[in-house]
């Protein structure tokens, strides 16, 4: 073969080679798979215990039944079971202790992430029901006319 097309051979080989002896020097030994396959991705094995500790910033729904057992109860039925309460209401981090309201995300654009109409459905999210955003009540939240934790009832 020709230099011109051995030359750029030579350097995608000598960036390669860069590249590994960089990874040996870099990436510790314990990063990698670990004994239970690919569950957990690749991670330090040396770092799990320092997350283990790390406090947790979000709960799933049942942490919130002990308090909001009212509304749990209605949204356990409702089309929206499978959502945790955070997606809407945020971070429980330190909500018992701090039990402040939660901010609630009342924005269209909230809704809208899985109520969009799909124009090319191609997997289950197509069966969610989905609204034309520049056609049905323009500038008005959702929540005005809908109760997010039963959709299915109106609210006006």
């Amino acid at each position: 073969m020709k230099n011109h097309i051995w030359r750029p051979l030579y350097v995608v080989a000598a960036i390669v080679v860069l590249i590994l002896v960089f990874r040996i020097f870099y990436v510790p030994e314990d990063f990698g798979i670990q004994e239970r396959g690919y569950t957990f991705g690749f991670h330090r094995l040396g770092n799990e215990q320092e997350w283990k500790e790390f406090p947790a910033k979000y709960r799933d729904s049942s942490y919130c039944q002990d308090c909001h057992y009212d509304v749990t109860e209605v949204f356990t039925v409702s089309q929206h079971a499978m959502i945790q309460c955070e997606s809407c209401h945020g971070a429980a981090f330190d909500h018992p202790e701090n039990p402040e309201k939660l901010p609630i995300d009342r924005s269209r654009e909230l809704c809208l992430r899985c109520h969009s109409q799909l124009y090319t459905p191609s997997s289950g999210r197509s069966n969610i029901p989905g609204i034309n955003p520049s056609e049905h009540n323009v500038g008005i939240e959702c929540s005005a006319c809908h109760n997010p934790h039963n959709p299915s009832l109106e609210e006006m």
